[in-house]
């Protein structure tokens, strides 16, 4: 779970340096991008699970632990590089920061709402209900959360189809070829560390897919909803197409048979 938590802290850090070399983005605008590629992506983790599973390949549930570790620290991250958690009212619009009727929020309000973000608190506090439950809680609520859990996963994911077509169909002039290059360009970045940390772990091939496939994914949920919140004058529209656009299908369709193999074949 540390390790989880350093890689989410850090992965914003390449994000962000690689985008302020290679595109026009400003300071904010590529601090939000970066952001979202530190953090990670529920829905593609369950996916590599199940194909986990599907290949007969054992995962640890503690995984699942990591992966709600790894959400806020990224968001906490790109609040620094975009410079609102040191200083809010320069990055503020003239007229609003110049509005007497206009209060600065402190800094630890903004720290306190990423970590009690809706997502984060939902995942932790299902840990605290299974084991104060344990197996006789998980029996009672197994159909919903493996049978019909399954169908509306399904349902999620075709809308999510929808908003990253909406997406890709308004800001396409937007999404120059460095940008497109980036989305496609952090996935490999992540898993190139992820590698040799969870090895360096003992982690088993499950485990070490599982890690991989986390740093390779980038939000569309948990870090669009902070960041509309702390940074308004971000423009959200291009980090959510290209995390839910670019990087979401190649994970999906391309990264994460790619992942299993890579972990089977080093493991």
């Amino acid at each position: 779970m540390l390790a989880g938590i350093v890689l989410s802290a850090c992965l914003p850090l390449i994000s962000f340096t690689a985008l302020r070399a290679t595109t026009r983005l400003g300071q904010v605008d590529a601090a939000a991008v970066a952001a979202h590629y530190g953090s990670i992506s529920i829905v593609t983790f369950i996916a590599a699970r199940d194909a986990l599973a599907g290949l007969g390949e054992a995962a640890s549930g503690h995984m699942v632990a990591v992966a709600a570790a790894m959400e806020a620290p990224a968001i906490l991250t790109g609040l620094i590089l975009a410079g609102r958690v040191a200083s809010q009212a320069t990055l503020q619009p003239a007229a609003l920061s110049a509005a007497p009727s206009a209060p600065s929020r402190p800094n630890g309000d903004l720290v306190r709402e990423c970590l009690t973000n809706g997502s984060i608190m939902l995942l932790l506090g299902s840990f605290v209900i299974g084991w104060m439950t344990g197996e006789r809680g998980m029996s009672s609520v197994e159909p919903f959360v493996s049978d019909i859990f399954r169908g509306m996963l399904c349902l999620f994911l075709l809308d999510m189809g929808l908003t990253a077509g909406r997406g890709l169909v308004k800001s396409w002039r937007q999404l120059r070829p460095s940008l497109l290059a980036h989305g496609l360009m952090m996935p490999a970045v992540g898993t190139g560390i992820a590698l040799p940390v969870g090895l360096g772990l003992g982690l088993l091939a499950g485990d070490l897919a599982l890690l991989m496939t986390l740093c390779a994914s980038a939000s569309y949920i948990a870090v669009p909803a902070a960041l509309r919140m702390a940074l308004p004058q971000a423009q959200l529209t291009t980090p959510l197409t290209l995390s839910l656009g670019v990087t979401f299908p190649f994970n999906l369709l391309v990264g994460i048979p790619i992942y299993i193999a890579i972990a089977q074949a080093v493991t």
